[in-house]
């Protein structure tokens, strides 16, 4: 019983959001005066129980850029009655904000990447003291966006190894999934603002335990480096610093942006080791299986749209349903999409024979080609999924008889975010991994 009390009182400690703004602080980020003072506040309407953070409805100014604060005239409010930007205890409708004192540089109102489906932003007047770090743990929390992934597999399957890039996916889709389904069924709420400065909102109706950024950070480069070494040659203790960089660096970040608290990211990084060790010896038998079972597209498509109308399930809507059905749907596209390309002779992997695989010389051409392969195949797998989402939202729309007239609240219908995502992700897995290397090897680029 003692040690139990004992782990009662560290998980209480690490979860404390104090030492999520002390960590801030301790970084260069402040909020407004008295911010750090101010109790978190209650009653929040919709999603913004997760964090507290007073958010205006509708649009922000851009994506991911601090912007200087603008006249006080003309702001909007939010529903609770604060004026955008403003807190509890904070400065007047017609307060100017102070100037900043000597060696600090401050950012007015800050407009970050927001979520279309929750039009939540951000609305803290905030200081950043130190550029460097602020844009390094930006870079951080990309390392686990969608943006990231989608310039990452695509460049692993088409310049380096399609063998590696496989099982990474199939490590990717497996850690993603778990952590977004226990997510939903910890249902522990974002760290609460304030004391918390939130520099990011794109995720803040989803729940906190445990952070899905810590997990793919940690299980991206741990997986890269179980998959890569033996199999090509490199010294041990590169792949070592870049997956400890890797996984600092995301997990940090998510403190610094003030989305999980301590706790969350310990949780998280312990997470995924345990799904790693337990998933690791069966990625070699479900890459062979998609390759070669013959009817492995049916099984595939059929147990991932099962794991999604599970996790559907499990709770009221959140941003955690849309990502669940999208990771699942780029899965079995990727699966899919390898086992077309299997049956075809595309891409075929290296024979046993010839490993270890020795690192190329980095030549123009090598470098010219790959660069190449990239913006091409990017650029066709956005269209794709473009595309998609134009038939998939409609479509779905009018085959259960929901309204289309406001798209916002017909995607956080079930009937509506399920088919589009899966559908729509499992296109772009599938022009991954099978459409875009045909139209290499059409073109002379593969």
């Amino acid at each position: 019983m003692a040690l139990l009390r004992r782990l009662a009182r560290l998980a209480a400690y690490l979860q404390d959001p104090q030492k999520v703004a002390a960590f801030q602080r301790l970084c260069g980020v402040e909020g407004p005066p008295g911010w750090a003072a101010s109790p978190a506040l209650a009653g929040e309407p919709g999603p913004l129980a997760n964090g507290s953070c007073p958010a205006m409805e509708g649009g922000g100014e851009g994506e991911g850029w601090p912007r200087r604060r603008a006249a006080a005239g003309g702001e909007k409010r939010h529903p609770n009655g604060l004026e955008n930007g403003a807190i509890p205890g904070g400065a007047g409708d017609e307060e100017l904000p102070q100037q900043p004192e000597e060696g600090k540089q401050t950012w007015g109102r800050r407009q970050p990447r927001r979520n279309s489906l929750t039009g939540e932003a951000a609305c803290q007047e905030i200081s950043i003291r130190n550029p460097f770090l602020y844009y390094l743990f930006n870079l951080g929390t990309e390392l686990g966006n969608e943006l990231f992934y989608i310039l990452f597999f695509p460049f692993c399957i088409w310049n380096l190894d399609s063998w590696v890039g496989r099982r990474l996916i199939i490590v990717w889709v497996w850690v993603m999934y778990l952590g977004q389904c226990t997510k939903d069924v910890i249902r522990w709420p974002r760290p609460a603002s304030p004391p918390v400065v939130k520099l990011e909102v794109f995720y803040n109706s989803e729940y906190s335990m445990p952070s899905t950024h810590a997990m793919s950070g940690t299980a991206i480069p741990l997986a890269l480096l179980l998959l890569s070494y033996g199999r090509w040659q490199y010294p041990l203790i590169y792949g070592l610093i870049l997956a400890i960089c890797w996984c600092s660096l995301v997990c940090f970040s998510r403190i610094y942006m003030g989305m999980h608290s301590i706790l969350d990211v310990i949780a998280g990084f312990l997470y995924a080791i345990l799904i790693l060790v337990a998933f690791h010896p069966a990625v070699d038998l479900i890459d062979n299986f998609n390759l070669t079972y013959k009817h492995a597209p049916l099984i595939i498509i059929s147990l991932h749209l099962a794991l999604g109308v599970f996790s559907f399930t499990l709770d009221t809507w959140s941003t955690s349903r849309g990502d669940t059905a999208q990771i699942l749907g780029c899965g079995a596209g990727v699966a899919c999409g390898s086992h077309f390309n299997y049956m075809l002779g595309l891409m075929q992997d290296p024979s046993p024979d010839t490993l270890p695989l020795i690192l190329p010389s980095i030549t123009v051409t090598l470098f010219g080609k790959a660069i190449l392969r990239l913006l091409i195949g990017v650029v066709l797998l956005l269209l794709t999924r473009i595309v998609m989402k134009k038939i998939t939202i409609p479509l779905a729309c009018k085959m259960f008889c929901i309204p289309y007239d406001d798209i916002r609240q017909a995607r956080q219908r079930m009937e509506v975010e399920l088919p589009y995502r899966y559908i729509t992700y499992g296109m772009v897995g599938f022009s991954l991994m099978f459409l875009v290397p045909c139209l290499f090897l059409f073109i002379g680029l593969s």
